[in-house]
């Protein structure tokens, strides 16, 4: 297993092409919009059919406000380093710290001939690459008196002025196959970006063995280096192959990326505006729940996922960190109230399980599992508080869709449906899987190590089928207001029910289960 626990990123890659430039911007725009963290473009000077990439970044960040970009990757035989450093600090600062930097050493070198740069072989490209990662990082270094002097095999730089520094600290992201550019990924860059269709089963643990021993040997940390991949495939009813499916099996196989292959950016190369929404909306949240519950309890609660641009998250409610002693994680208490005349299920026939030994302490490792799973559903709890809020938005005409009219050329009330229904889509998804996760992997360790919740288990897995279904009535009834104007309310009602049962569930969940995850240890 080789999670580096960084933090997770989806991002989107897209063709710079040149022949519907409004097309090319669009996707940036709306991979924003959709709440995607970064955007990034190929970079091919030769190719006339695109349009030059880092006149296009300047553009789309014109156009976003708070999306960061990148050319995936830089080509730098045909961009000279001093002169790139300077772009880059610029657009950095422009951009207020959006800007990350892409490089490669180079491919298609006839076409890079025919554009008056130099033909290199794949050693020559390595050490060019290297000497041009000193240039930038010694140009952007604006505090360091003197001027830059690098005098190497393919770059020189007599003195040239410092500055200016980037309003962040730019990583430098290079795209390695080989050992010898992998080594220097590990020696000097910040981060790994291959590309998942040019590797070989294996080559991911291959590659991270190389940048991690090489980080080492140059007095770094492995963990300071960010593992990216750019994706490809195909959103479909029934799985066919790796990322060729349904948006559970990309999250089940990305996930797996990021805890066994330790990637913590995902960049989808996509053209289709609806698969950029069904990854932001379905897959990029699913993903981070399921990252989040398989990494360690300790570390710190799983990232929220993002919501479609519209919506203004509200801020979840803070909860005392735990210490020795007795047990201090308080379960979230159910305050009787209901919004919908159905029942789902009888609640007084819930079982309980053994009582707390009132004797017993608690070390807070021992506490950190039982609190992640009440925060897991704090953040459950804010999203459909926020759905609730969505509706009356919708309802309302409240939602401002003006700048999503660039992409949807429809009326305002046709896009405030869009938004909601990507955003209940994307909350069921979450949803769905967070029960997965207690259905495969936590409740079988529970009956294993204390039969007495047996009951206890039995119940919360049939609520989860019960739930499934509202959901389901979720679905359906969006569905339905999407193509009908008097919709709505069987949209609410269909809410309201969940709201009901998933609150009510959530809390019996709590009550029953903190403790046994602090004294079992099933964390």
């Amino acid at each position: 297993m080789s999670d580096y626990g960084h933090d997770l990123v989806f991002g989107s890659f897209t063709s710079p092409g040149s022949d519907d430039p409004d097309h090319t911007v669009g996707l940036a725009v709306l991979a924003e919009q959709v709440g995607l963290d970064l955007v990034t473009f190929q970079d091919h000077p030769y190719q006339p059919a695109f349009l030059d990439t880092w006149t296009l970044l300047s553009y789309v960040a014109a156009r976003t406000s708070r999306v960061h970009l990148s050319a995936n990757v830089t080509n730098l035989p045909l961009r000279p380093p001093a002169v790139l450093a300077r772009s880059v600090a610029s657009l950095d600062r422009l951009t207020g710290g959006r800007i990350e930097l892409g490089l490669g050493a180079g491919a298609f070198w006839e076409a890079i001939e025919a554009m008056g740069g130099r033909r290199l072989t794949p050693g020559e490209g390595v050490r060019a690459l290297e000497e041009a990662i000193e240039i930038i990082r010694q140009l952007w270094d604006a505090d360091t008196r003197g001027g830059v002097r690098v005098d190497g095999e393919f770059h020189r730089v007599v003195g040239a002025k410092r500055g200016p520094a980037p309003a962040h600290a730019v990583p430098i992201w290079l795209g390695a196959y080989k050992p010898r550019m992998l080594a220097l990924t590990g020696r000097r860059a910040d981060g790994w970006l291959p590309t998942l269709g040019y590797l070989q089963p294996g080559d991911l643990a291959k590659g991270n063995a190389i940048i991690d021993d090489a980080a080492v040997q140059a007095g770094r940390s492995p963990r300071d280096v960010r593992r990216l991949l750019n994706i490809s495939g195909q959103f479909s009813a029934v799985g066919r192959g790796p990322l060729n499916g349904p948006a559970d099996q990309w999250v089940q196989e990305l996930a797996e990326l990021a805890l066994e292959e330790g990637v913590s950016a995902f960049i989808l190369a996509t053209e289709d505006p609806d698969d950029l929404r069904r990854f932001a909306g379905e897959v990029a949240p699913a993903v981070r729940e399921l990252v989040a519950a398989g990494r360690d309890a300790e570390i710190a609660p799983e990232p929220e996922p993002e919501p479609a641009p519209v919506v203004t998250r509200p801020a979840r409610a803070s909860r005392p960190s735990v210490t020795g002693g007795a047990f201090a994680v308080v379960p979230t208490p159910d305050d009787g109230r209901r919004r919908s005349d159905r029942r789902v299920w009888d609640e007084s026939t819930r079982p309980t399980g053994p009582a707390r030994d009132p004797a017993r302490t608690y070390t807070p490792h021992e506490q950190a599992t039982g609190q992640h799973l009440v925060q897991v559903h704090d953040g459950l709890r804010a999203e459909l508080a926020q759905i609730h809020d969505l509706i009356e938005q919708v309802a309302a005409g409240e939602i401002d869709a003006g700048t999503a009219r660039s992409h949807i050329n429809t009326m305002t009330m046709r896009q405030n449906r869009w938004t909601l229904g990507v955003y209940c889509e994307s909350y069921c998804r979450i949803v769905t899987t967070h029960h997965t996760i207690e259905d495969q992997s936590l409740f079988p360790r529970l009956r294993q190590r204390d039969p007495r919740l047996n009951p206890v288990v039995d119940r919360l897995e049939q609520e989860h089928h019960v739930i499934h279904d509202v959901l389901e009535g979720v679905d359906q009834a969006l569905v339905a207001y999407v193509g009908a104007a008097d919709g709505l309310a069987e949209l609410r009602a269909a809410v309201d029910l969940l709201t009901d049962a998933l609150l009510s569930h959530l809390s019996y969940e709590e009550r029953e289960l903190v403790e046994p995850l602090a004294r079992l240890g099933v964390g």
